[in-house]
């Protein structure tokens, strides 16, 4: 398909005038969050359509307690903990890792974990653990360097396991009897890595269509438009938009990789709840370098924040402003809740681009 912005409204228009009713579509990953935002894209699709944000920030979905056991190991003597820079003002229970840090916590950001590779060969003294949060995309690259440390000799090296996969939180969405949602706009980079393929089940088990899309206007429009057609006929299956990124297969040797150095686990996902086998957990080969099983770290539970929505924009039951801290007790410079965090959080994204006049 070849369109202008022009044709593929249009053509929107008439699909979304046959459906006859109201329908709720979910961008899953918070990149095209952002770039619905950035293009416009709710200005240019009729009323009818609602889209909604769902859990594809891994800031946001990174619980309470990951964050407070991040903290309490940068706390401990004789640690470095290392961690990408998006995740230094997630809030925890009482504080987050930038004020650790700003207590005297040695932590450091780095852009990938390799950096963090780098740091346990100049420190050898310390123990260096990388705090691995993210979906699909970025534990490939995890999991080659957890594999590094341990043929490189390089002991002093460990990792924080907090991955998410996003296939089982799907699952668990439609699950939920609150959550109601027309079709999915399915996240462009996890699917590079993981394929077309997981992705079966939303149409085969919940009969909701969904479709692989790009980040441009074209693609997002374009998604759109595929996902009111199998809508319309009545036929859902899962499409790939992104056709020349994403293969029906993914990338092999990254889900080679995941699957040398990690096995499924139940993980907490903020504002969601605990879903079966949709984090990561060192497998037998590799458990080793879990610093959990190195430094004992208990820390207590905490709530999440009073009167904080992030958890129902999450699950695509709220739009951002229809939280009563958005904009007011919750901005990006003093986030209460994650989703106000992350350039790619629901939140932050409405605030950023005006969300709370456009809806």
């Amino acid at each position: 398909m070849d369109r202008s912005v022009k044709e593929l409204t249009r053509a929107i228009e008439v699909l979304a005038g046959r459906a006859g009713r109201p329908l709720k579509l979910m961008e899953v990953c918070g990149t095209h969050t952002v770039a619905i935002f950035r293009h416009g894209i709710r200005s240019l699709i009729p009323e009818g359509i609602t889209l909604l944000s769902g859990p594809g920030c891994p800031v946001c979905v990174t619980p309470i307690k990951d964050v407070d056991t991040a903290i309490a190991l940068a706390s401990a003597p004789g640690v470095v903990l290392v961690t990408f820079g998006d995740m230094m003002r997630v809030p925890g229970g009482n504080d987050s890792l930038y004020g650790a840090r700003a207590g005297g916590a040695d932590v450091r950001v780095v852009y990938s974990p390799l950096d963090a590779l780098k740091v346990a060969q100049n420190e050898r003294d310390k123990k260096v653990v990388f705090f691995a949060t993210g979906f699909e995309t970025t534990s490939p690259l995890v999991a080659s360097t957890i594999k590094s440390a341990v043929e490189q000799g390089i002991e002093n090296f460990y990792a924080y396991p907090a991955h998410k996969l996003v296939p089982p939180a799907l699952r668990a969405l439609l699950d939920a009897p609150e959550v109601k949602v027309d079709g999915f706009i399915l996240p462009g980079h996890v699917s590079t890595i993981i394929g077309s393929r997981p992705y079966g089940f939303l149409a085969s088990d919940y009969g909701v269509p969904s479709v692989i899309a790009g980040f441009g206007a074209e693609d997002i429009l374009e998604a759109i438009l595929m996902l009111l057609t199998q809508i319309d006929a009545g036929a859902p299956e899962v499409q790939n938009q992104y056709r020349g990124v994403v293969r029906e297969e993914g990338n092999p040797r990254a889900v080679e990789t995941i699957g040398e150095v990690f096995k499924p686990a139940d993980a907490h996902w903020r504002g969601i709840g605990t879903i079966p086998a949709s984090g990561l957990a060192l497998n037998e080969t590799y458990e080793a370098r879990d610093i959990r099983n190195i430094i004992d770290v208990d820390v207590p539970e905490h709530p999440e924040p009073k009167a904080c929505s992030c958890g129902e924009v999450l699950r695509g039951l709220k739009l951002p402003p229809d939280c009563p801290l958005f904009g007011k007790a919750c901005t990006p410079e003093k986030p209460v809740g994650a989703c106000m965090v992350s350039t790619e959080g629901s939140c932050a994204a409405y605030y950023k681009y005006g969300g709370a006049l456009s809806g």
